[in-house]
């Protein structure tokens, strides 16, 4: 029992940063923007409140949640991207769509609600807001089901702030394959392609996150502005098919986008994988000998609590920026941690909620990184991509007008 808490004591200690870089991480967030790509409390009032934003007050510690406005402002965050998440069962219902505009609908709301909140749609927007002392609040669509195989869509959820697009999520559609699903089209179909260039013309970011690697080749080989991964780490540290090939880390060099990493344990920890599999065969051996699903959960919860689930860490996190910033360049990786509930054990040792952001920051410059680059980590990359997929949109509106292609058109050949 000693020698366990020792080692717990040991963890804690080690995902503590030291004070003095803690405190240059936080005088560096002070000058420069820190942007999160991705957090789900618009799924999580959805789902806890129905959506109704006057039951709880941001203004105080909702440690249920994802986010509050005491602990974004203690985690130094300066611009948000909220994710308005559609979760892959409503493609089975057809209402992608309208959950969509639920979630966006409750952004919107937040915003109006606090004023220490702004809806920023431009660069401008996020520097401007900053400097006014309130928090930009960004919207991104995460899974492309969402537009329903309509380009009107995509652009209506563009007039509503949406200002990135996740082109799939854990199941491949009618136009693009997932990481996580089986793939049907060996990347993205024509009418993929389509949205890819409609997106560059409005000046929507395409995020590949969560799609399939050969469906992140053909967005990066149609798309004629950045990319960006909202929340994505690197394969070669976390064999995870959520993950970016080096490869593809190469051409988003190229590309000029930017992959901004995930403090998921799955996504994270090397061993993870493995442990999943593990996991996974003995669940089919257990319904392989066992009828009774109850007897079923308990003994693999009994498997778990002598196998737990790796967490992984804030320095392999760390080690993810590191290896993208090898592959890719230092301008090329940014932080997308995906918080998507009370945080704690659900994401990596180290950064169990939106206040830890310094300390990954720390972590950073304890390796070396200069200020200037840490600046860029935080946000100056994504700023830079949202200001070049701005000038590709000038420049395409002029070359193109909106596309009239749809999913319905297409299955009518």
């Amino acid at each position: 029992m000693m020698s366990l808490h020792v080692s717990l004591v040991s963890a804690v200690l080690a995902s503590q940063p030291d004070a003095a870089l803690l405190e240059r991480a936080k005088a560096i967030l002070a000058e420069a923007p820190l942007i999160d790509g991705h957090n789900d409390l618009p799924s999580v009032i959805l789902d806890a409140a129905q959506g109704d934003v006057t039951r709880f007050d941001l203004r105080e510690r909702q440690i249920e949640f994802p986010a509050d406005l005491p602990r974004l402002r203690q985690g130094s965050i300066s611009a948000q991207f909220w994710s308005a998440f559609v979760d892959t069962s409503f493609m089975d219902t057809g209402e992608s769509l309208r959950q969509c505009l639920r979630e966006i609908d409750v952004i919107h709301r937040l915003v109006d609600r606090y004023p220490e909140l702004e809806l920023a749609l431009t660069t401008d927007d996020i520097v401007r807001i900053r400097r006014e002392g309130k928090i930009a609040s960004l919207i991104g669509v995460e899974g492309g089901h969402a537009i329903e195989g309509s380009l009107a869509a995509l652009r209506l959820l563009y007039a509503l702030g949406a200002r990135y697009m996740t082109l799939t999520h854990f199941r491949t559609i009618e136009w693009a394959d997932s990481a996580t699903d089986f793939p049907r089209h060996h990347g993205l179909t024509e009418l993929g392609e389509e949205v890819v260039r409609e997106m560059n013309r409005l000046g929507m970011l395409v995020d590949l996150s969560h799609v399939s690697p050969d469906s992140m080749r053909d967005a990066l080989r149609v798309s004629r502005a950045p990319v960006m991964f909202s929340h994505s780490n690197a394969l070669a540290l976390n064999a995870h098919p959520r993950n970016v090939p080096d490869d593809v880390l190469r051409v988003v060099k190229d590309n000029g986008g930017v992959v901004m990493v995930n403090f998921i344990p799955a996504y994270v920890d090397p061993s993870h994988p493995r442990w999943s599999v593990a996991r996974d065969e003995e669940l089919e051996r257990l319904r392989r000998d066992l009828d009774d699903e109850r007897e079923i959960e308990r003994r693999l919860q009994d498997w778990t609590s002598r196998n737990p689930e790796p967490r992984g860490s804030l320095s392999q996190v760390a080690d993810h920026i590191d290896h993208i910033r090898e592959v890719a360049g230092i301008d090329h990786v940014g932080i997308g941690s995906d918080f998507y509930d009370a945080g704690g054990p659900s994401m990596a040792e180290g950064l169990g909620d939106v206040t830890r952001f310094p300390a990954l920051v720390a972590e950073l410059l304890a390796r070396g990184y200069t200020d200037e680059e840490v600046k860029k980590v935080a946000g100056e990359n994504l700023l830079r991509v949202m200001r070049e997929a701005e000038r590709a949109s000038e420049a395409l509106r002029k070359e193109r007008d909106p596309s009239i292609a749809d999913s319905r058109q297409v299955r009518a050949r």
